[in-house]
């Protein structure tokens, strides 16, 4: 139970045993969409970066294998990346 609590990130191998978030490193909370409750790690994302967001790869999304899922920055809580819809 302890794990979950803890979040996966985005992009961690399947059989990786601790898939979750490493000391040192920044993370934003994937919130709604296909992704809801993963963390995206941002550790080496610039400020523009930050402020655009991402559209991230992803199978389980609306266009299927090749189809991203676009997040962006929650106004007042940057933290929270809310999905925008998905893309081709």
């Amino acid at each position: 139970m302890d794990e979950l609590m803890r979040g996966r990130v985005y992009g961690a191998d399947h059989d990786d045993p601790d898939p979750g978030p490493r000391p040192g490193h920044v993370y934003r909370e994937l919130v709604a969409g296909p992704l809801d409750g993963l963390l995206l790690d941002v550790t080496d994302w610039t400020e523009e970066q930050l402020r655009e967001g991402a559209a991230l790869r992803t199978e389980i999304g609306r266009f299927g294998p090749g189809g991203r899922a676009v997040y962006g920055p929650r106004a007042g809580d940057p933290r929270r990346w809310d999905w925008q819809g998905d893309a081709h």
